[in-house]
């Protein structure tokens, strides 16, 4: 045979044997999907539960006692989710260093300073017993699955050669703690107003921080002053803080009351945002045992119904975003480092040792050092040497950080009240983060309450918690927390309704501080305008208020764009899109993508020049801070001007000029043909896995990318990072699931999250929600057991083992 035919056939050989292994492979994994059918003994259990998976995979767990129902609840998140509730409990535990080496270093060092799982340790501990018992059937759950297991596991833990550990109780906690610390991230504004103390005056970062439409700035002491005063490297500081949470970050809820409902009882409407993640965070599940039957969201790593339904009640969360977290600059005793000043003179840290294992390479010891505030966080900066004047150290204080938190205790007690005292007495357990909750029963009534554990600061206090404090100073000390009877509420209000979509949730005159940085109003008042608009409600109406993508900023702004004056053909083009558009962010037409386009560039023109090398990290779409500057407010059109140039520059020029730098960019990105342009195609929202999204090959294989409307300010939401020039209109952060309760008739409530109820690749259910959550679709979740019988995919039951 001739070397050409034995060229020829070798790359056919390689390929046939590379489409062997694929097969062989794909046939092997599948091993991983789990058991729907059939009967399975297990240790743990009391008695036997039934496992019934409907149509859409929702499993409901039918037990005779509620332990038993949250031992099934463990068994089947591990049977759909365990590579998440592995990274679940490594985050918690800062512990992915001994998966992913030393990338992962860094993020182990600040969450072991920061002791989430020592401060998850000491809570279990403080529990009380029926908590506890819950948590550990949960567990119990989770690990008879693994003992149990037949097949490999995902592939998730081939390709990066873990094997799952024993969960525990202190897992669960540990995650509760990771949520409410997602949740809680007000720090970082601290160290970004520390920052711009060093370019900016105090009036000229309120300009920049707006407060509140309609309120007053709170006075600031002059910061540049103060951290001239402690020497503080305010550049080095800011740059370890964890990413800013996106430009109106935050979630949607409303409920009406039956006089405004077309069949007399109450409609309540929830969809949290969050970062969109494969698997969703979200895990859909029914537990129906005696004094137990909930249907709704469960958080893999946590036993309960987070959000959801019983049968008398319904309720749904949105982020308060309350000031919980307070930096504190400490002074170290110089005579003796291991003490550090406190009103009361010298106090020695406590230090705690942690040790933390690397793959490929040694482990790293970690001296935690912890005062009375807090943990010392700066020890968890890489490269320190310079960061703080010598003998200064950054402390945190957080008040989930408290070895009392009882958050872990509420969801039970959620899933078992009947009425709104009982609702309230469950939310008085509920720490952090704070929430708004509203709520609605079957008898007729609603209501809303915001539980947490919020610090009083003291009127002496001029920071007010917004930027780091000398924590030697007793007036920038916590006077306690506000009262829960004085938390905001409401029951039964005179207008039918409560809408929150973290707005300014209390009154003028609220004697107590909770918080000046409350998310811009934009998406609460056009819920309440829609409620309005309609005199009675239905559940579909409530879907298309949720399916809803009128962009209120757009409408804000587009009389200064609509003021350009382009002179490239390219900009009159589109500028004449924009004087015929509506706006509104549909996923099929060019002048969304046009509007966002020019607004990053606007932003760039109006401040890059300001902030000089601060402006990369600052870089966020502003929307009422560009308000204020395109009207001029208070006279803060001075920021258009360009000190770049020999004269100074209108805003009108800078909305021109930014117009025509957004065409030029879009062209680059999208090509020549406008009309061809799709807000939807660069809008798409990615549900990134963990690790592997951005990874070569198997982050596209993982991944889950869907065209989406809406925008940052729209109740449909949709939010962007203009820093991140590769896709600066991709979708990150948007509706982790929506859902609407029918208190008529509780089980014509409907769902949807934004990826499938499987974490497993190979599974039918791994991406079925997506195309239907990014439509605005929904799935009906009833507890009747006909019902879920009907198309159901399969029934396992668990035995106890002889």
């Amino acid at each position: 045979m001739s070397v050409k035919k034995w060229l020829v056939r070798i790359p056919l050989a390689v390929l046939v044997v590379v489409l062997v292994s694929a097969a062989s492979g794909f046939i092997y994994l599948r091993g991983s999907l789990p058991q729907l059918d059939g009967t399975i003994n297990l240790a743990g259990l009391l008695a036997p539960v039934e496992i019934v998976r409907d149509a859409n995979a929702v499993p409901h767990l039918f037990a005779t006692s509620a332990r038993d129902a949250y031992y099934a609840l463990g068994f089947v998140h591990s049977q759909d989710r365990l590579w998440q509730l592995e990274m679940n409990r490594r985050i918690g535990a800062g512990r992915l260093a001994e998966i992913f080496g030393p990338q992962a270093l860094d993020q182990d060092k600040f969450l072991r300073v920061l002791g989430v799982r020592r401060t998850a340790d000491a809570i279990y501990r403080n529990l009380d017993q029926d908590t506890r018992d819950r948590l550990q059937a949960y567990a119990t759950g989770i690990n008879d699955f693994l003992l149990h297991r037949k097949g490999p596991l995902p592939a998730e833990f081939l390709l990066t050669g873990v094997t799952p550990e024993p969960w525990t109780p202190e897992d669960s906690v540990a995650w509760q703690l990771m949520m409410a610390w997602d949740l809680s991230g007000n720090w970082p504004q601290e160290l970004l107003r520390l920052r711009l103390s060093k370019k900016l005056s105090s009036r000229q970062i309120q300009e920049f921080l707006p407060p509140y439409p309609g309120d007053a700035p709170l006075p600031l002491p002059d910061l540049r002053k103060l951290y001239a005063e402690l020497d503080l490297d305010t550049t080095r500081i800011a740059g370890a803080a964890p990413a800013l949470l996106p430009e109106g970050a935050g979630s949607n809820n409303w409920v009406v009351a039956g006089s405004r409902t077309v069949s007399g009882k109450p409609l309540l409407a929830n969809d949290p945002h969050l970062g969109l993640s494969t698997p969703a965070i979200w895990y859909f599940a029914h537990l129906d045992a005696p004094g137990l039957r909930t249907i709704g969201a469960t958080l893999p790593g946590i036993p309960a119904v987070v959000l959801g339904r019983n049968e008398r009640i319904a309720w749904g969360f949105t982020n308060t975003g309350p000031d919980t977290q307070d930096l504190f600059v400490e002074k170290i005793d110089p005579a003796n480092p291991a003490n550090y000043l406190t009103p009361d003179g010298m106090r020695p840290f406590e230090v705690v040792e942690e040790r933390i294992k690397v793959k490929g390479a040694e482990d790293v010891l970690l001296k935690v050092r912890i005062t009375r505030h807090g943990p010392v966080i700066s020890d968890a900066i890489k490269n320190t040497s310079g960061l703080l004047p010598e003998y200064h150290v950054l402390a945190l204080a957080w008040t989930a950080l408290s070895e009392d938190d009882r958050t872990i205790a509420t969801g039970d007690k959620l899933a078992r009240a009947g009425n709104w005292q009982e609702f309230l007495a469950a939310a008085r357990d509920f720490h952090a983060p704070q929430q708004n909750i509203v709520y609605a029963d079957v008898d007729g009534n609603i209501g809303f309450i915001a539980p947490a554990r919020v610090p009083i600061r003291k009127p002496e206090n001029d920071l007010h918690g917004l930027a780091p404090a000398p924590g030697w100073d007793a007036r920038y000390d916590w006077a306690g927390f506000i009262p829960f009877e004085r938390l905001p509420q409401q029951f039964n209000p005179a207008s039918g309704s409560i809408a929150t979509a973290n707005q300014k949730i209390v009154p003028d005159g609220y004697p107590w501080f909770i918080t000046s940085e409350w998310a811009p109003p934009y998406r609460a008042k056009r819920i309440m305008a829609l409620i309005d608009a309609v005199p009675k409600h239905s559940v579909q109406s409530f879907q298309s208020m949720q399916a809803d993508t009128l962009s209120s900023v757009a409408i804000e702004l587009l009389p200064h764009l609509r003021k350009a004056n382009p002179t490239s053909d390219d900009g009159k083009r589109a500028l004449a899109l924009i004087m015929a558009w509506d706006g509104n962010m549909r996923a099929d037409r060019p002048e969304p993508l046009i509007f966002h386009a020019w607004l990053r560039e606007l932003t760039r023109l109006i401040y890059a020049d300001d902030l000089g090398d601060l402006f990369t990290g600052a870089w966020d779409q502003r929307a009422v801070f560009v308000h204020n500057v395109l009207e001029n407010s208070n006279g803060a059109g001075r920021w258009c001007d360009d000190i770049s140039t020999t004269s100074t520059e209108t805003c009108t020029a800078q909305v021109t000029h930014a117009l025509e730098l957004a065409v030029a960019d879009l062209k680059r990105r999208y090509g020549d043909h406008m009309a061809r342009w799709r807000w939807g195609d660069a809008h798409h929202a990615r549900s990134a896995h963990r690790p592997f999204s951005g990874k070569p090959v198997v982050g596209n294989l993982f991944d889950i990318t869907v065209p989406t409307p809406g925008d940052t300010y729209t109740v449909n939401a949709g939010r962007n990072n203009i820093r991140d020039d590769a896709e600066p209109f991709a979708n990150r952060h948007a509706a982790s699931l929506r859902a609407i309760y029918d208190l008529a008739d509780l089980d014509r409530s409907v769902f949807m999250h934004a990826t499938g109820q499987s974490g497993n690749r190979l599974s039918p259910y791994y991406d079925n929600f997506a195309n239907g959550w990014a439509r605005v679709e929904y799935m009906t979740m009833t507890t009747q057991r006909k019902e879920i019988d009907r198309g159901a995919i399969g029934t396992l039951t668990l035995v106890p083992e002889k």
